[in-house]
């Protein structure tokens, strides 16, 4: 038997063109795909999981560069002091268990200051301008490293224990809030993501990098003093910076609420005059 041809109605014209024309798109679609493989790699991966993984767009952003440029020399010397209490002690005289504490005292006061922090950083007043808070925290960690050397007897280890406790707690729980903070909550994941990538290098670095000044001079002033520079360093640039960055913000928002004011009036102003013209 012959197969029966199915015929069109007359009166579906439309839906015909529309059915052509999508057939038409969907028969193009894969002669394009074959026509020219590799662009159609590049555009479906490259562009769109990059795009998706990593938001590079950033690097252009004023207060995320003001962030990453400060915790990549920060990170320098964030980790080395703690790494390095004990060792000192041990080093000053002091035996296995007694050194160890010190590092239990350390652990003790960062545990209980990183909830207050958090607590502090979202009061009324502090909140709008956490990056102050956050500045200080950087250069309150790189003060206690430049006295430390001057603490003299295990009463001055146990007193720095307590005060660099209380700075790197700090540090800690404002660490990422004041990302978020800067670039948003949308943008937050991308940037948390490139600036881990990027603070891997200066995380594993400053370690070693600390124990080669002591194995060069056999003391550990040295050590401490390097650390608290390159924490001392990045708490003022993030002071300056984050203060103009915070006036450039102002004058922003003073120019979008200037440009929308305008446009309102426009807006009014021409309602009125079609209101006059009939």
């Amino acid at each position: 038997m012959r197969p029966v041809s199915k015929q069109k109605p007359k009166g579906s014209l439309p839906q015909s063109n529309e059915a052509v024309d999508e057939g038409a798109v969907a028969d193009a679609g894969p002669q394009t795909a074959e026509s020219d493989p590799e662009e159609g790699q590049h555009e479906g991966k490259g562009q769109t999981q990059a795009s998706k993984l990593v938001d590079l767009t950033l690097f252009k952003h004023r207060g995320f560069l003001i962030y990453l440029v400060g915790n990549v020399v920060m990170f320098f010397g964030f980790f080395a002091p703690v790494v390095f209490l004990a060792p000192y002690a041990k080093h000053e005289g002091f035996d296995e268990y007694s050194a160890a504490f010190l590092l239990t005292i350390f652990a003790l006061v960062d545990m209980f200051i990183r909830p207050f922090t958090g607590f502090l950083g979202n009061t009324r007043r502090i909140r709008p301008k956490i990056q102050y808070f956050f500045s200080f925290a950087v250069s309150y960690n790189g003060v206690c490293h430049l006295l430390f050397p001057l603490a003299s007897g295990y009463q001055g280890l146990v007193v720095y224990a307590i005060f660099f406790g209380v700075g790197f707690g700090m540090v800690s729980a404002l660490l990422f809030e004041v990302l978020m903070d800067l670039v948003g909550a949308p943008r937050f994941s991308s940037a948390v993501g490139l600036v881990t990538i990027i603070e891997c290098g200066p995380v594993l670095l400053g370690p070693p990098i600390s124990g080669a000044l002591v194995d060069t001079f056999g003391e550990y002033k040295y050590l401490y003093y390097t650390c608290g520079v390159l924490m001392l360093a990045p708490g003022i640039f993030f002071f300056i910076m984050h203060y103009f960055n915070y006036k450039k913000l102002e004058d922003e928002q003073k120019q979008k609420a200037a440009g929308e004011t305008r446009r309102h009036e426009e807006t009014v102003e021409l309602k009125t005059n079609n209101e006059a013209n009939k």
